[in-house]
């Protein structure tokens, strides 16, 4: 995984040959397939491998209304942790620039990334729904809405070369502030209690 991440972030979709992953992994070519059919299941796994680092938090079995905040927080910074890392931050950066393969680096990061991640999420708020844990009408807009301001302008910022990638930027204040802003408490109108 890690050969196939520097090869794709340093060299390129192209460069990423299974040839060239098992040469730089030290591994024979045969190891390698046993792993992974061709180029595109690899890259896949690689993506997969980050989603599957928000298993542990979303695992966690909420039992009390209190306990909803802390839960879906620690899941936020998994996903943070794991979405805005160096690596994922740069094969973003290589998804924004032109090259041959481009559609179909996209659609595997698409399916194995972002679609898996958010249904993962959404999943896990319908969970503490059908518990009577957290009212949320569309439990799958939430879900957007909380991952566009956790992680949508920090990537973009990251992307960019504004802000550093995780961890040496803390996700926590922003989690924080998007989950009270959930809650209702971080903003509020004018006009809330007026006739």
């Amino acid at each position: 995984m890690a050969a196939a991440t520097w090869l794709l972030l340093n060299e390129g979709y192209a460069a990423t040959t299974m040839e060239a992953v098992a040469k730089r992994a030290g591994l024979a070519k045969k190891t390698l397939y046993r792993l992974a059919a061709n180029r595109e299941e690899l890259v896949a796994l690689v993506v997969r491998s980050w989603t599957d680092g928000f298993r542990p938090a979303m695992a966690v079995d909420v039992h009390s209304g209190p306990d909803v905040v802390p839960a879906l927080a620690a899941i936020l910074r998994q996903v943070a942790e794991r979405v805005l890392s160096a690596e994922a931050v740069g094969l973003f950066r290589l998804l924004n620039t032109d090259f041959p393969a481009k559609p179909e680096l996209l659609a595997i990061y698409q399916r194995n990334g972002i679609e898996r991640g958010r249904a993962m999420l959404a999943d896990w708020l319908r969970r503490q729904c059908a518990k009577g844990l957290l009212r949320a009408e569309e439990p799958e807009v939430v879900c957007d809405l909380l991952l566009s301001m956790v992680i949508a302008e920090p990537l973009r910022q990251m992307a960019l070369g504004l802000t550093s990638p995780v961890p040496e930027w803390d996700p926590g204040p922003r989690i924080d502030r998007a989950l009270r802003l959930l809650a209702g408490q971080a903003c509020a109108t004018e006009l809330a209690g007026r006739p």
